[in-house]
C-alpha cells in the first residue's frame, strides 16, 4: 500500500485507500478493518494525505514529515483523547508547529492517523515525481534580412489572384423596393 494512495473523507472515521474515482464519488479500502465502500462527492470531500500541510512558526510542512518526526521520536503515543496530553507529546516531538493555529482536535486526528498507518504497515514518504531532463535551449540563427521580404513578396503574389478573380465575378445589383399602391 502506497502512501500516496491515501485519502481522509470527510465525516467517515479514519484513512482510506482510493482504489478508484468516478465523476460521482470514489471506490475506496478502510485501512482499519478492510471494508471496501463506494463513497459519494456530493455528501463527502476527500483529502490526500500527501496534499495536507501543518502550520509552523516558520514555513508550513507537509504532514509527512510530522509523521516522520513522530517516528523518530519513538515516544508512546497519548491517549488521543486527553488534549493536554496529545498538547505536550507534540510540543516535545515537533516543537516548530503553531499551537495557536493548529487545534486540538487536528492534533488528536493526526494520532489517530499515525498508529493506523503504523498499524497497517503503510510507509511514510512522499511520492517521488521523475526529475526531468534538463532541456537545453539552441539558439536558432535568425534568417538573413534580404529573405524577410522576399517571402512577403511571395505571399502578396498568392493572395494578387484571389483578389483578381473575386473582381471578375459580376456583382449583382441591389434588389428594388416595390412602391405600395
Amino acid at each position: 500500500m502506497e502512501y500516496s494512495k491515501l485519502v481522509a473523507v470527510t465525516g467517515l472515521p479514519g484513512l482510506f485507500e482510493l482504489l478508484n474515482s468516478k465523476t460521482d464519488g470514489a471506490i475506496v479500502r478502510s485501512l482499519d478493518d478492510k471494508s471496501t465502500r463506494f463513497v459519494s462527492s456530493r455528501v463527502h470531500n476527500f483529502s490526500h494525505l500527501e496534499s495536507i500541510e501543518v502550520y509552523t512558526v516558520r514555513d508550513n510542512v507537509n504532514l509527512v514529515d510530522i509523521f516522520q518526526a513522530m517516528d523518530k521520536a519513538g515516544q508512546a503515543l497519548p491517549d488521543e483523547k486527553d488534549a493536554a496530553a496529545v498538547k505536550k507529546y507534540f510540543e516535545k516531538v515537533y516543537p516548530d508547529m503553531d499551537f495557536e493555529r493548529v487545534y486540538a482536535s487536528d492534533m488528536k486526528k493526526m494520532v489517530k492517523w499515525f498508529a493506523i498507518l503504523k498499524a497497517a504497515a503503510v510507509e511514510i514518504k512522499l511520492s517521488e515525481l521523475p526529475e526531468e531532463a534538463p532541456v537545453e535551449e539552441t539558439v536558432v540563427p535568425e534568417p538573413a534580412a534580404e529573405e524577410k521580404p522576399a517571402k512577403k513578396t511571395r505571399a502578396k503574389k498568392e493572395t494578387a489572384p484571389a483578389a483578381e478573380e473575386k473582381e471578375e465575378k459580376p456583382k449583382k445589383a441591389p434588389a428594388k423596393k416595390k412602391k405600395a399602391e
